[in-house]
């Protein structure tokens, strides 16, 4: 597998030089208007086939019923009004902060489409991912979900291991004062 993402990406920058040096820009719109996009909708349509076939997931998403949703619902509402206060106090076009904000870390997807309008996205992105490993001890504290909405899509990747091992800490710390408080119940009871 590895030997074709390095063909793919030795035959795609070839391809890419060639065009700067014979200044053709028809490869250029194809891949940024075209290809760009098509090849985005084919990796959420087979996310999505691949969320579908699990089994396992499936009855998961159906035992656990509306609620699954409110988690989702509340990161997207929060990021996008996050934008739109952000895109007033920083002067800028509400439109584009949210469009920006409603990226939610996702660098292949908001950082690309983002940068094609508005050539702001990856700083976006970026900050998030900054912000989220300098304050995910005190946001756990607030909530356990708290960092994984902060994240964003970077919550599966770079900020994870952050999180995950911040996130057992607190657990520990809590199972601790728990079982501490549990034993001085049981001696006050005797």
């Amino acid at each position: 597998m590895i030997r074709y993402i390095l063909l793919s990406l030795l035959l795609g920058g070839t391809i890419g030089y060639l065009n700067n040096c014979w200044s053709f820009h028809l490869i250029e719109v194809f891949v940024s208007d075209y290809l760009f996009n098509f090849a985005l909708v084919a990796l959420l349509f087979v996310m999505g086939i691949i969320l579908g076939v699990d089994k396992e997931l499936t009855k998961r998403f159906k035992k656990a019923g509306f609620r699954i949703l409110v988690v989702p619902f509340a990161i997207a509402l929060g990021s996008i009004t996050g934008g739109l206060i952000s895109g007033f106090l920083l002067s800028i076009n509400p439109v584009a902060s949210m469009a920006v904000c409603a990226g939610y870390g996702w660098y292949t997807l908001a950082g690309p489409l983002n940068g094609q309008l508005f050539g702001m996205g990856f700083t976006v992105n970026f900050l998030r991912e900054l912000l989220t490993i300098a304050t995910v001890s005190l946001s756990i504290k607030i909530d356990k979900y708290a960092p994984i909405a902060m994240g964003g899509a970077t919550a599966m990747d770079t900020t994870l291991p952050v999180i995950v091992k911040l996130l057992k800490n607190s657990m520990k710390n809590k199972s601790n004062s728990e079982s501490k408080n549990i034993g001085n119940q049981i001696i006050w009871k005797k």
